[in-house]
Formats: C-alpha cells, sequence, structure tokens
C-alpha cells in the first residue's frame, strides 16, 4: 500500500474498500505529508500522552499520532470508514477505534477509563459545519484536556482569536479565549484535501488555561449573558440582554449596571472583553 497522506495512497485505499465521501459528513481527507507533521508537532504529543481524535477518516493522521502517543481513542461516526481503520491501523496496538458520533460520547467518562482521569489532548480535522458545537462541548464539558490542536475552516481559526470591536468577535471567541490560549499554527489551502473543500483551512492551537484569565462568580450565567449579547448583533446589549427571556433581566436593571461599570446606554456586546463580560455577569447576578 502507498502511503497514506498522499493522493496516490488515499486513492488506492478508497478504491480498494469502494468508499464514496457522504456530504452529511463533511469528509475532507488530508493529502499532504507537511500539514499532517505540523499538526503533530504543534499537539506536542509525548510518549506518555493520550489522545483523542476526533473524525480519523482512513487513519491518515491517526497513524503519524500513534508513533508518538502512548494511546490514541480514535472516535469515527462513519461506519463505513470503521473496516478501512481496522486496515491501515492494525499495525499500532495502541490504538482505540470507537464507532460514534462525538455529541453523543461520555468523553469524561472515556478519560476517566483510558486515562485514569488525567488530562488528555485532542487532535482533529473537523468537519466543517460540526466545529463550533463539538469545541464548545470539549470547553463547557469541563473534560480533563491539556490541549486541543484542530484543522477548522480559516474563518472558524479567525474567529477564535480575534478580539472586541471585529466582526468576526462573538460568543466563540469568547469562550475559547475563557478556556484556552488560540494560536494559529498553520495556514491550508484545499489542495491539501480530497476532495477539495472551497474554502481555506487553518491549524489552531488551543492550551488550556490552568486558571481562567478572569474571575467569575457564576460561569454559567455569564456564558447566558455573552450569548444573549450576540444573539442580536445589531441591538444595543441592553436590548440583547431584556429581550433574552431566560436572563429575566429588565431593562433598567441592565442600564443601571452598565452606568455602574462606565459603559454607554448604546454600547453593543462586540465592544466588550472577556474581562468586562465577567464584570458584567457578576453585578448583574
Amino acid at each position: 500500500m502507498a502511503a497514506l497522506g498522499t493522493p496516490g495512497g488515499t486513492v488506492e485505499i478508497l478504491k480498494k474498500y469502494n468508499f464514496s465521501f457522504r456530504k452529511k459528513y463533511g469528509q475532507n481527507f488530508l493529502i499532504d505529508t507537511n500539514i499532517l507533521k505540523k499538526i503533530v508537532d504543534a499537539s506536542c504529543i509525548t510518549e506518555q500522552d493520550c489522545v483523542l481524535e476526533i473524525g480519523p477518516g482512513i487513519g491518515t493522521m491517526t497513524q503519524y499520532l500513534a508513533k508518538s502517543a502512548k494511546e490514541v481513542i480514535a472516535v469515527e461516526i462513519d461506519r463505513a470508514l470503521i473496516p478501512i481503520l481496522e486496515d491501515t491501523l492494525s499495525g499500532y496496538d495502541n490504538v482505540t477505534i470507537i464507532n460514534e458520533d462525538i455529541l453523543k460520547l461520555d468523553i469524561g467518562r472515556m478519560v476517566e477509563e483510558k486515562n485514569e482521569g488525567r488530562a488528555i489532548k485532542v487532535v482533529a480535522n473537523l468537519p466543517y459545519y460540526i466545529t463550533t458545537p463539538i469545541i464548545m462541548g470539549l470547553l463547557e464539558g469541563h473534560v480533563p484536556i491539556e490541549s486541543i490542536t484542530i484543522m477548522v475552516q480559516k474563518e472558524v481559526a479567525d474567529r477564535m482569536q480575534t478580539g472586541p470591536g471585529t466582526k468576526d468577535y462573538g460568543a466563540l471567541s469568547l469562550a475559547v479565549q475563557y478556556y484556552t490560549k488560540p494560536e494559529i499554527v498553520a495556514q491550508v489551502t484545499p489542495a491539501c484535501f480530497m476532495p477539495k473543500p472551497k474554502v481555506g483551512s487553518a491549524v489552531i492551537r488551543l492550551a488550556r488555561h490552568e486558571k481562567p484569565p478572569v474571575d467569575v462568580d457564576d460561569e454559567k450565567l455569564m456564558f447566558s449573558v455573552i450569548r444573549a449579547s450576540f444573539n442580536q448583533r445589531r441591538k444595543t446589549l441592553v436590548n440583547g440582554l431584556a429581550n433574552d427571556p431566560k436572563l429575566g433581566i429588565s431593562k433598567e436593571k441592565a442600564l443601571e449596571v452598565l452606568e455602574t461599570m462606565g459603559l454607554p446606554s448604546t454600547v453593543r456586546g462586540e465592544a466588550l472583553s472577556l474581562k468586562e463580560f465577567a464584570q458584567l455577569s457578576n453585578l448583574l447576578f
């Protein structure tokens, strides 16, 4: 078999199993060994590490991870890829393949069983349509994770590390920056994939903070405030908060808190930093 991670090797294995790409899973397999090496290098995997790989596809990156890590848990939703993975990964005794939807998997329990509750590293080439739910699930679920190194749509990577006052800034930026330190480590062109996606990609590494960079009394409430603030971007922050029935905040209360913070009544959510959202949340509740 030709090496996976090359166009020839990928075509060979797909033909062998008569595999057809399924649009609903957003499948784009990496066919550039330089990018594969960059992802593995950026994830800083050692022989002590247990790695969770989301969406291994035909096992291209899994092979690279298995050579560096103590153990790799590869979670693949597409049943048609399981026989291929069993074939391409048959030479590695430190890989466990799980045919499951990552959003339905109890990752905390899996980490407890596989790594005795110690922090794992997550590596993934994520389907674009499901990037945000997966990342939010990993971060908000308080799964013991040391870092997340992922390939995502370039636009999403930019959104994760941008600051207040930009059009890309939103709830995802704030969540990622509250839990982690984001750093884009590589830009990736469509030509590095099979089939080619219509947009550029980027590899971003999210290193988990030992302690969040801001003090907040109730994390969950802060993120409810953040979501309400960005739900109607064109509206003022006051209207966004008052219009959210789940929060139960009056316009008067919202205005009073903004005044305490020295912010104008016309301010929009996109103008507030993470520190200001933490302060806002603490004062509101």
